[in-house]
């Protein structure tokens, strides 16, 4: 056991330097979302200690990183650090005093999540004045029937539950590649939206980046606007993208070389990547931009799936060492170029893979999360957990997957759990001879099992296969938060989700996003910059 009094202390001079000096670092809020969300330093990614285990080797390729971990004076940054050590990794130290000390230090602090991302988007266009219309002004368009599309650059997911009438589901990377065949006049206008600022604008500026000739419009505050105004939208719809022509994927791929190479964007070889995959003194991050269909049918070995859009807009999610390199690849072009500038500009060190043959397409299938060696526990089948739980003084069930997937479907009568408030929600939950122990994914409630274990006067068990086994076996699942043990705040509800939000908050929530250009400038350790 690693004596928590000896882990290293680091303050708010030294993280800062390691910023502006751009030297790897990756400062870890290990919070739970929710909180992590109502203040934090900007580029303090979130990684919650309940999750260190499955995310780590993932997100922290290289085991001697520079790491600090962060809290606002819970003892989670200590706990983390504790589980980092055991992973492996030996340079963990903790900012100590929390957030509040780094506010007392002159630290700004922002809140929401994928702050970097947001507030770069806002500094793009206050620099270069993305044009955009009001969402009063496009139903006006919309009503006299005028010659423009709606793309939406966010998830299919996100479109799905709310749409611009009219719009066409085009995630964030696909613009330029899509774009000249959705409005191949060059007389129709191309408005582009999502459901606040941030993305509609860098959709706006690829294209306008990328000198397609048709006018293009951000549609001002996104979906948000749009309901502000009183205005209704679409739910459900299946508009998407279609596959383009030869000719059309060779000049987008074109138009997009070229805004990578104005925005400083590297080139890599395959013989690069080797090297790099094994480098010791520098973490470098393998993503491949295409569509999840695309990467699945073939993808260079590797590489993680990660849509461009969505890399832009959560890059702090996938890629929490700020200073890393990155390393894009399509073979295509246009889904690493058009990234790969935009990642440049906010200060990554960016290159895109060159020079991929189909025959260079090896592996298939989705991302295998890289995972440290299971602990050894007590497993239960799927069939004598049924015939316990007939007696739920004698047998609890407890789930500690995401309070999103619990709501969706769990297992009768279990209850929810989250591992970072295991203390607190073992008093909430019955007393009873055994626990069993079950989530999706699978693994979480394994990693969770000492822990639990250690607090209860009980036997504990492990669902074999987690919940996915409960329901293979075609066994009967409950919806809805019936029983939680934790506050849900392992996710932060944005603002703009759902077709019911509040319009004070997206008010609200519009208002925080113009203030950003402001916070950057106090903070000043962006290294942003504007094509």
């Amino acid at each position: 056991m690693i004596n928590l009094l000896s882990l290293p202390k680091q303050n708010y001079a030294f993280v800062r330097s390691k910023l502006l000096n751009r030297e790897e670092i990756a400062f870890l809020d290990v919070r739970e979302e929710d909180p992590h969300a109502q203040e934090h330093p900007l580029f303090a990614a979130n990684l919650p200690l309940s999750r260190i285990e499955i995310d780590a080797l993932g997100k922290l390729p290289r085991k001697d990183v520079l790491i600090v971990t962060l809290d606002d004076g819970e003892g989670y940054a200590e706990l983390a650090a504790q589980k980092l050590n055991s992973l492996g990794y030996t340079n963990v130290s903790i900012f100590e005093g929390g957030v509040q000390q780094w506010k007392l230090a002159g630290g700004e602090v922002f809140k929401d999540v994928n702050v970097p991302s947001k507030s770069f988007g806002e500094l793009v266009e206050s620099t270069v004045h993305t044009p955009s219309l009001s969402a009063q002004e496009v139903q006006r368009m919309l009503d006299a029937k005028e010659d423009f599309v709606v793309v939406d650059v966010r998830r299919f997911d996100e479109y799905q539950t709310m749409s611009i009438p009219t719009g066409i589901s085009v995630p964030g990377a696909e613009l330029v590649l899509r774009a000249p065949e959705i409005a191949p006049n060059p007389k129709t206008k191309i408005v582009v939206n999502c459901a606040g600022r941030t993305r509609s604008i860098i959709g706006t500026q690829s294209l306008i980046n990328a000198g397609i000739p048709n006018e293009v419009l951000a549609l001002r505050n996104g979906t948000i606007g749009w309901l502000l105004a009183g205005q209704a939208l679409d739910k459900g719809q299946n508009r998407q993208f279609h596959e383009v022509s030869v000719e059309t994927s060779l000049e987008a791929s074109a138009r997009s070389r070229s805004v990578a190479d104005r925005a400083n964007v590297k080139r890599a070889s395959k013989a690069d990547v080797a090297i790099w995959k094994s480098q010791a003194d520098r973490t470098t991050y393998f993503f491949d931009t295409r569509t999840p269909e695309e990467y699945e049918a073939a993808h260079f070995p590797g590489f993680r799936s990660v849509p461009g859009g969505q890399l832009v807009q959560e890059t702090e999610m996938v890629a929490p060492v700020r200073g890393a390199r990155i390393v894009l690849s399509d073979p295509g072009g246009v889904r690493a170029n058009m990234p790969a500038s935009w990642l440049s500009q906010m200060a990554w060190d960016v290159y895109v893979l060159e020079d991929i043959k189909a025959t260079d397409l090896t592996e298939t299938g989705t991302w295998k999360t890289p995972l440290p060696p299971l602990p050894k526990v007590q497993e239960v089948d799927v069939h004598t957990l049924l015939s316990w739980a007939q007696d739920s003084s004698s047998t609890l069930i407890i789930d500690f997957s995401s309070h999103a997937n619990y709501v969706k479907g769990h297992i009768p009568g279990s209850w929810y759990a989250l591992r970072s408030q295991l203390a607190l929600s073992i008093e909430k939950i019955p007393k009873a001879n055994r626990y069993v122990l079950t989530s999706a994914p699978k693994e979480l409630a394994i990693f969770a099992s000492k822990d639990f274990e250690s607090l209860v006067q009980a036997d504990v068990c492990v669902l074999i296969g987690g919940n996915n086994s409960w329901i293979e076996a075609g066994l009967p699942i409950e919806k809805g938060a019936t029983k939680l043990a934790s506050p849900p705040i392992d996710r932060y509800k944005r603002p703009y989700e759902g077709t019911n939000a509040n319009p004070d908050t997206m008010q609200a929530y519009l208002d925080w996003e113009f203030g950003l250009v402001e916070q950057l400038r106090k903070d000043s350790t962006h290294h942003f910059w504007v094509l």
